[in-house]
């Protein structure tokens, strides 16, 4: 778009009054999501966050699961973790050994604590395999209304998909593992409006 068009849209953001009010106006999608995934609210301080899809991957997960290990803990929920090998790992010639030492023993740690753990592996050779965020909503696994992480800071594109979606840190990758659940503040809402048409 030209700046001459550019121009001629206004944007304007507000904090809109009637997606939080209790009891009195409409809610928004983001609010009724959250709504039915509190768990409880701690007073003064973050809510526990129900999470119904957590996709992993090779780099943010193996210190995760030693951590669980390490404390004797098992995946509370395997069958709602999918994993796939995306950051490090070849394009082509995925039948040939990983050259780099550590992505090739970041993909074996994945492939050995997913076998451990009983959590669906789409690594290398199979055909699902891809870029996690790709093969989320392609193969159905990303639906609206779900809550969904991963350690990863592309994960708010799920939202697209009418989810709440957001990239998590490692130890949160662990607690998730460990509980299906974040501690989380809700964030703040804010509505942007554009005004005006785009010109041809």
């Amino acid at each position: 778009m030209s700046d001459t068009k550019q121009s001629e849209l206004t944007t304007t953001t507000s904090f809109p009054q009637d997606a939080v009010q209790e009891g009195g106006g409409s809610l928004s999608l983001f609010e009724r999501i959250w709504e039915k995934h509190v768990v409880k609210t701690i007073e003064d301080g973050p809510s526990v966050f129900y999470i119904d899809r957590h996709f992993i991957h090779e780099v943010t997960s193996p210190q995760a699961f030693t951590g669980l290990n390490k404390r004797g803990i098992k995946v509370f929920r395997p069958k709602q973790v999918v994993a796939t090998a995306d950051h490090n790992v070849p394009t082509l010639n995925q039948h040939l050994p990983i050259k780099e030492e550590l992505s090739r023993k970041q993909v074996e740690a994945l492939v050995e604590n997913c076998a451990e753990h009983g959590i669906e592996l789409y690594g290398l050779g199979h055909p699902y395999q891809g870029i996690v965020h790709v093969i989320g909503p392609e193969l159905g696994i990303t639906q609206p209304g779900m809550t969904i992480v991963c350690g990863d800071s592309h994960t708010s594109t799920h939202g697209a998909f009418g989810s709440i979606a957001f990239g998590i840190g490692t130890s949160e990758v662990e607690m998730v593992m460990a509980t299906q659940c974040l501690l989380q503040s809700k964030p703040k809402l804010m509505r942007i409006t554009v005004d005006g048409e785009l010109q041809n």
